[in-house]
């Protein structure tokens, strides 16, 4: 089982409406959320580990995570309100934002409501806002301490300045978890927030491969993907072409994908992945980025089912351009990334 830790949350849209003056709409959402759903609906055991109201929204977030086969034995009831994230669009089409996060049920997780240590797990996910985030992230930080060396930690920073606008404070509390992370997925647009706009990414990651992880995937958006294995060559894979819809969930759909398709072929468990080689790399990697291409065609976060991904590969399958999943072969590196 995967235990996917962090947020779910309400992204609340609000527009002007020339009749009714405001026009909303509110949607499910939060990183962590989303990569449950996303291993889920791609045939993996996943559960969530986060804190879920009691209230309306929190009864809808947990109904969700059930329908789509995510386990919840470890999610904590709280009493405490749902997070709700606004974005604000004025007459003239100009976005603003608004988070209503600050005490609210995501944050509502001490180190007394962790999973115990009997329970065994094939890979913990940490992302988000609340790596960075007290009381939770203080929570989460132990239990991966704790868990280090028998499930696999991955890491995805998720940068969300709005709701940790000290970036100094940001990058010290994601740091603290470096040493206990075996893969961390970043985007281009996560480097320039968290550490500027003049870091080189090759530099920062070189660093961090020398400092924990075994492996970083970069998210490069409409330049693809590049994979840093510790001790090998940079691996790229190219963009998909499609036709953009939003980019919304696309990086979840990406880190799902990747942890799916090295659990399907034997390599996610810690000691099976420490063994990870260039090739499985590259079957995954083309995996995870057809899955973000696909989630980049669709409107929201709706991520991807296998038979969705391989209906996407079966084209460059004929044509020697992608690898098949379950391919032992290496050529090829089509794909696409948001």
């Amino acid at each position: 089982m995967i235990l996917v830790c962090g947020e779910a949350l309400v992204d609340l849209f609000v527009s002007v409406d020339p009749v009714n003056d405001v026009a909303t709409e509110a949607l499910l959402g939060g990183s962590p959320f989303n990569v449950a759903v996303g291993l889920s609906r791609l045939g993996a055991r996943a559960a969530f580990f986060g804190g879920i109201s009691t209230d309306p929204f929190g009864q809808a977030i947990g109904r969700k995570l059930a329908r789509e086969g995510v386990a919840l034995s470890f999610a904590k009831k709280s009493e405490r309100l749902s997070t709700i994230s606004v974005v604000a669009t004025d007459a003239n089409g100009q976005p603003s934002y608004a988070f209503h996060g600050e005490g609210k049920a995501d944050r509502d997780i001490t180190q007394a409501d962790l999973p115990g240590p009997e329970h065994e797990f094939e890979a913990i996910t940490v992302g988000s806002y609340t790596l960075a985030v007290p009381p939770v992230a203080d929570a989460l930080l132990a239990l991966v301490q704790r868990e280090a060396g028998r499930a696999t930690i991955s890491l995805d920073p998720n940068v969300r300045p709005t709701v940790t606008p000290d970036i100094k404070a940001w990058r010290s509390q994601f740091e603290a978890f470096l040493p206990y992370a075996d893969i961390i997925k970043a985007s281009e647009e996560d480097l320039r927030t968290g550490y500027g706009t003049a870091c080189v990414p090759e530099d920062l990651i070189a660093g961090w491969l020398l400092r924990g992880p075994r492996l970083v995937v970069l998210t490069r958006g409409v330049h693809g993907a590049s994979a840093f294995l510790r001790g090998q060559p940079e691996i790229r894979v190219d963009a998909l072409p499609v036709k953009v819809a939003d980019t919304v969930g696309a990086g979840d759909s990406f880190h799902a994908a990747l942890l799916a398709s090295l659990s399907k072929i034997g390599r996610l468990t810690r000691p099976r992945f420490m063994e990870l080689e260039v090739a499985d790399l590259r079957k995954a990697m083309n995996f995870a980025i057809a899955a973000s291409s696909i989630t980049c065609s669709r409107k929201g976060a709706d991520l991807p089912t296998e038979s969705d991904i391989l209906a996407v590969m079966q084209p460059r399958f004929a044509s020697g351009g992608a690898v098949r999943p379950d391919d032992p072969g290496t050529a090829g590196s089509e794909g696409s990334s948001r």
